[in-house]
């Protein structure tokens, strides 16, 4: 399609709505715009329009407002609450200092549509040019109680500290990356973007969920809204909660009866663990014989565990270390000595272990020396000494509550 012939012919141009679906209440919380253009009797999408970097960005500039324009006169025509999410890239915003979109709203505003329910998505990408200028034209508009959503969070971990800076007030995540990424890759960048939106106080908009594992990605990673076709696809009609694709209360229903099964199972498994060391407790003679006492321990544990040790509150490790090769447990003394404070968490769990006299069952994370995701198991055996059973990846693999 011939840009120029879609900027002289506007009435030509319609917005459909994508719904943007709440975590909390399962229902429709907003749309987002995209705009469709009729060609020879059928309706194409404008993304090739606005993706295309020779199209001036006045003429995309000039069909995003009149996209703009029309989805406000339907929501208000239609009655219909929440969020209009908006697609705006820096070089558009930019154009004449940002006052033709902020004039448009505050026209809108005197005809009812309040500004904070608009929320104008912006791509991690245009960090990468004029940062400062967009930065500060998006605090202007936040004044004003327009919301912000940086869209492709992830792309570059470069741009944390800018995101941070910016403080949006969501944070898109496309569920594609899981598919592009390995698990473990992911999970990583998952964890980061998960701290980050608790820090800034940002809400996780998943978006291109095309199945359920997808969805059930994004609703165990803390994913706060929903949006893709296998909820429901962009539409002329401004969807509600009855037009989904799904049921979302009864798929939400069944992760948490699947969640709370796993998480019954890995409760058992550590109860029976903490049993197997209660049992042998009475061979426990002390620090000059804690080597003798993990030997025991192994004949326990030899399914389970790959290596385990003894260490004192402070963290310093008062035994050899047992590794366990092919059948085979061997020592190796030179561990003896080393000090584990360091690590994040383990004096908290220490000091846990110590007032609960109860073992804890760490999460998961990559062993230094195996680089295999892995998790400890730490028993009390004193209020001065704690017996620590690293897991092996293998016997985690086949006990999928260990892994979640």
């Amino acid at each position: 399609m011939d840009p120029l012939d879609i900027v002289s012919h506007l009435h030509k141009i319609k917005p459909v709505y994508q719904p943007v679906i709440s975590a909390i209440k399962h229902d429709v919380i907003g749309y987002e715009v995209l705009g469709r253009f009729k060609h020879m009797e059928e309706w194409k999408s404008l993304g090739e329009f606005f993706h295309d970097g020779d199209v001036p960005e006045e003429f995309k500039v000039e069909v995003d407002q009149h996209l703009l324009q029309l989805a406000i006169s339907d929501m208000l025509a239609d009655n219909k609450e929440g969020y209009l999410f908006i697609n705006r890239n820096a070089k558009q915003l930019m154009i004449n200092d940002g006052e033709d979109l902020l004039e448009t709203l505050l026209l809108y505003k005197q005809k009812g549509f309040e500004m904070d329910r608009i929320v104008i998505e912006v791509t991690e990408h245009d960090f990468d040019e004029e940062f400062e200028e967009l930065n500060h034209l998006l605090l202007y508009y936040k004044t004003f109680g327009i919301q912000v959503a940086i869209d492709h969070v992830g792309a570059k971990s470069s741009n944390i500290d800018r995101i941070r800076q910016l403080e949006p007030h969501i944070l898109k995540i496309d569920t594609k990356s899981i598919r592009r990424h390995n698990s473990e890759g992911f999970q990583d960048i998952m964890y980061s973007l998960s701290m980050l939106a608790q820090r800034i106080g940002a809400a996780l908009l998943f978006e291109n969920i095309e199945d359920n594992f997808q969805l059930h990605f994004a609703w165990k990673h803390g994913g706060r809204y929903y949006q893709g076709f296998y909820l429901a696809k962009p539409d002329f009609d401004l969807l509600s909660k009855t037009d989904l694709s799904i049921n979302l209360t009864n798929k939400v229903a069944s992760y948490i009866q699947r969640e709370k099964s796993l998480i019954e199972q890995r409760l058992e498994l550590v109860s029976a663990w903490e049993n197997k060391v209660k049992e042998i407790l009475s061979k426990w003679e002390g620090p000059k014989k804690v080597d003798l006492f993990i030997d025991w321990v192994t004949s326990q544990f030899d399914n389970e565990s790959f290596r385990m040790f003894v260490c004192n509150s402070d963290g310093q490790q008062i035994s050899s270390n047992f590794r366990k090769h092919e059948k085979l447990w061997e020592l190796e003394p030179h561990k003896k000595g080393s000090n584990w404070a360091f690590r994040p968490y383990f004096l908290e769990n220490v000091m846990q272990m110590k007032t609960a006299g109860r073992g804890i069952l760490s999460d998961i994370y990559s062993d230094i020396e195996t680089k295999d995701m892995i998790r400890t198991f730490s028993f009390p055996l004193t209020d001065q000494h704690f017996l620590f059973i690293d897991l092996k990846y293998s016997y985690m693999y086949n006990h999928e509550c260990l892994l979640i």
